[in-house]
């Protein structure tokens, strides 16, 4: 399995090896020895697994989590085809302000590691795209809060030929400069020791 950091700091994309034979295809979204060697530490305890369906046009996010408790995520896609998208939105991080795009697919299988702290948010491409996610923290409401997508400072590469499909919450979500104004964002640090305490790793 190939990995690659990406511009956000501590978010990495994934590819593995899909073996193909006349039955069809064999591919393991996640390796923890691949993990462990592009983060520098295992993955972190597995609290929950989401697993979403999008028509195409649906946008989801950008969502973070308030940090503490703060939530590290892993994703791929496994049918369909999504455009995902890592934000950092960790104030003090180096890369604060930042985002990338990875295309998840169901022909590559990349996945995508999201630090704690940080956004996250996709956008469907085509009907039935199927979205999974490993999380390390079970989902409380009250600590799930949104960006819009729309934020000409984050300035996303939302695709031109979509008709968005969203949640009034997406919809209605503040820009980046709101919500720190608001002291919503996570600090980075603080997502740095939270991360380690999850994975067992050093802080960056």
């Amino acid at each position: 399995m190939e990995s690659r950091q990406l511009a956000v700091d501590g978010a990495f994309e994934f590819r593995p090896r899909i073996f193909t034979d006349e039955r069809g295809l064999f591919v393991s979204p996640f390796q923890e020895a691949a993990a462990r060697k592009a983060l520098g530490h295992p993955l972190f305890p597995v609290a929950q697994t989401n697993h979403s369906r999008s028509r195409r046009g649906s946008i989801r996010g950008a969502h973070y989590t308030l940090t503490p408790p703060g939530v590290a995520k892993y994703v791929y896609c496994p049918r369909g085809r999504a455009l995902d998208i890592v934000i950092d939105v960790r104030v003090g991080s180096p890369t604060y302000g930042r985002s990338e795009a990875v295309l998840l697919d169901q022909q590559a299988f990349r996945a995508v590691y999201f630090p704690v702290g940080v956004a996250h948010a996709f956008v469907a491409l085509e009907d039935d795209t199927v979205m999974a996610y490993m999380l390390s923290g079970e989902y409380e409401p009250e600590h799930e809060l949104a960006l819009s997508v729309f934020d000409p400072a984050l300035d996303l590469p939302m695709p031109e030929d979509i008709d968005p499909v969203m949640s009034e919450r997406d919809r209605a979500a503040p820009t980046l400069e709101t919500a720190e104004k608001a002291g919503t964002l996570p600090e980075y640090r603080r997502c740095l020791e939270i991360e380690r305490a999850l994975c067992g790793g050093p802080v960056r």
